[in-house]
């Protein structure tokens, strides 16, 4: 299915949906920040088909979040992050919180995220203001910036 370009939009969720906004991309960059690397594990883990994996790779590659080089002790491609890419990492995390409160599983926590040195759960992630006090959802606004548009300027 071809969707629709947002490229000309003014919007940075736009330009964020423009480039991993279709149904696999997340699902490939979460199984990137899971550890996988090459084509054969994106395909085994996500059951896609390989036509449909290779142009989201290829896509993904375009928008600058993975990287493909040549594997260091084989003759086969891989598939890393970047730093746009591992920066996704927050979108991720906030993802799998949401679907754990709003889409449970009923037989419990599907994966725990966990700091790698001590194993220890992380914290739900929350909005901060720059004191690193919890915003709630009222208190969230929006201002123009330099690039905004005329609706946004009032």
């Amino acid at each position: 299915m071809k969707y629709k370009s947002y490229k000309n939009l003014n919007c940075s969720v736009a330009q964020a949906l423009d480039a991993v906004g279709e149904r696999w991309a997340l699902l490939i960059l979460r199984e990137a920040f899971y550890g996988a690397t090459r084509f054969n594990q994106f395909a085994n883990t996500l059951g896609i088909a390989k036509n449909i994996l290779s142009a989201r790779l290829s896509h993904l590659v375009e928008q600058g979040l993975l990287q493909k080089r040549p594997a260091q002790e084989t003759n086969h491609t891989e598939y890393v992050l970047t730093d746009a890419g591992r920066a996704l990492r927050t979108v991720i995390v906030a993802l799998i919180q949401w679907g754990d409160e709003f889409r449970p599983n009923p037989d419990g926590t599907r994966l725990f995220i966990v700091e790698e040195k001590t194993g220890k759960p992380i914290q739900k992630l929350k909005i901060r203001n720059e004191d690193g006090n919890v915003l709630g959802p009222g208190e969230l606004g929006v201002r123009p910036g330099p690039a905004a548009d005329k609706r946004h300027r009032g």
